[in-house]
């Protein structure tokens, strides 16, 4: 049996708010393995995105335990923790946001190559990828010149050319029309169990979530009982 990509412990997190201390997550376990999909679901203020940047290390955890990809860190923190969490969003997490993020001045095939370069990969595949994504047509456009659609597919490219271990997802699709994010979403789930790589998939769109291989509803495990 392969070992999980993704594997927490015990993970826990609130913020300061005045003079309280407000809890948004709370002993929280999950694991995601190479190839599987988790859906993170949950009102807003549930916890999603904070769920999402402890597990990509921008976010540092009261307690519990994070192993991304064989590297482990804990609320503690270590004098290398920072350095170890970057080098692993320049190779192996992939992280798709609502909007594109791409670089206005790039054209989509340079936004794609410059990804791929900085997680280390070889140049000559990124044409492939925008090709394989459905935006072939497109290379040499940028990002203002194209389709909400089309720049969430040069995205997509953008992170699959990185060959991650691991794909955060934060709404990818939710600025987009149903029909567009339909695609997009085909787009996405295809790519990643063809790679097969791990997918965390933070949405609110609960038929996008039901296409993944698990389920996890934050308001369920809200810690402070809201509703």
């Amino acid at each position: 049996m392969s070992k999980p990509v993704l594997a927490v412990e015990g993970l826990s997190k609130g913020f300061t708010s005045g003079e309280q201390r407000v809890a948004v997550l709370s002993d929280l376990s999950l694991s995601v393995g190479p190839g599987e999909s988790l859906a993170v679901i949950g009102r807003s203020g549930s916890g999603k995105s904070t769920l999402l940047n402890l597990l990509c290390g921008l976010e540092i955890p009261d307690e519990g335990t994070i192993t991304v990809a064989g590297e482990s860190f804990d609320g503690a923190g270590s004098s290398d923790a920072d350095a170890r969490w970057a080098e692993l969003r320049r190779r192996s997490i992939g992280v798709v946001f609502q909007d594109a993020n791409l670089m206005p001045a790039l054209s989509l095939l340079e936004n794609v190559r410059l990804r791929g370069h900085l997680a280390g990969q070889a140049v000559g595949g990124e044409r492939g990828w925008l090709e394989r994504l459905g935006v072939g047509a497109e290379v040499d456009r940028y990002p203002d010149k194209v389709s909400g659609g089309q720049a969430q597919r040069a995205a997509l490219a953008m992170v699959f050319a990185m060959t991650p271990a691991l794909i955060l997802a934060d709404e990818p699709t939710g600025s987009l029309d149903r029909h567009t994010a339909d695609d997009v979403a085909d787009c996405l789930f295809d790519m990643q169990r063809t790679t097969g790589c791990a997918l965390v998939l933070a949405t609110h769109d609960r038929e996008l979530a039901a296409r993944c291989d698990h389920l996890l509803d934050l308001s369920a495990l809200d810690p402070m009982g809201r509703e």
